[in-house]
C-alpha cells in the first residue's frame, strides 16, 4: 500500500491551540493548586508545552500506561505500567494526554484517581476524536477535534516512531494508485 504523508496541524497551530488551552486551565483553577499528571508516554510533549501555560501553582507528576502496543488499534484493556508518586488526597487532579480516541484509557485513568480521594478530577486532551468513542468520557479541555484517522507527530507515536516530529500527520492512501 503507498501512502502519502497529511499534515493535519502545523507547528504553530499546535503552539496557539495550547496557549488557549492553557489559558483554559488557569481560569478553571483560579486561586487553587493543581496536580497536572501527564499520561507516559504519548502526553509528554504535549504536557510539557501546556503546564508552562498555566498560571496556577502546578505539581507535575507521571503514569505510565498501556493500551495500544505496537498496533493502531486500543486493545480495550488499560494497563498502568508506572504509578504516581504525588499524594492525591484532596487535590484538584488534571489527567493530561495526547488523545482521547476510544475513551477506554481516561475512563479506567480517571477511575483509578478518583480511589485515591481527589479534591477534582479533570482532563486534558490535545486530540479527541468523538466518532470513535466506546466509552462515556468526555474531555474538559480540548485542543482539537479529528476525524476517524491514525495521526502521529507531538507525542503521538506509531510503534516507537515519530514522536519526536514537532507537527501532527496521518498517512492517507496515494490517489494516484487507485
Amino acid at each position: 500500500m503507498d501512502r502519502k504523508k497529511v499534515v493535519l496541524f502545523e507547528a504553530d497551530k499546535i503552539k496557539e491551540t495550547v496557549k488557549r488551552m492553557g489559558q483554559e486551565i488557569t481560569e478553571a483553577y483560579k486561586g487553587e493548586t493543581v496536580v497536572a499528571i501527564s499520561l507516559l508516554r504519548g502526553s509528554f510533549v504535549f504536557a510539557a508545552d501546556l503546564v508552562r501555560e498555566i498560571k496556577v501553582p502546578t505539581i507535575i507528576d507521571f503514569m505510565t500506561t498501556s493500551s495500544y502496543g505496537d498496533k493502531l488499534e486500543t486493545s480495550g484493556r488499560v494497563d498502568i505500567v508506572h504509578d504516581l508518586r504525588t499524594d492525591l488526597k484532596g487535590q484538584n487532579v488534571l489527567i493530561i494526554d495526547d488523545i482521547c480516541d476510544s475513551g477506554h484509557t481516561l475512563k479506567a485513568i480517571i477511575n483509578f484517581i478518583k480511589e485515591k480521594n481527589p479534591k477534582s478530577v479533570k482532563t486534558a486532551v490535545f486530540l479527541d476524536k468523538p466518532s470513535r468513542r466506546l466509552v462515556d468520557v468526555y474531555p474538559e479541555f480540548i485542543g482539537e477535534e479529528i476525524e476517524d484517522l491514525f495521526v502521529v507527530g507531538y507525542g503521538l507515536n506509531y510503534g516507537n516512531y515519530y514522536r519526536n516530529c514537532p507537527y501532527i500527520f496521518a498517512f492517507m492512501e496515494n490517489d494516484e494508485n487507485k
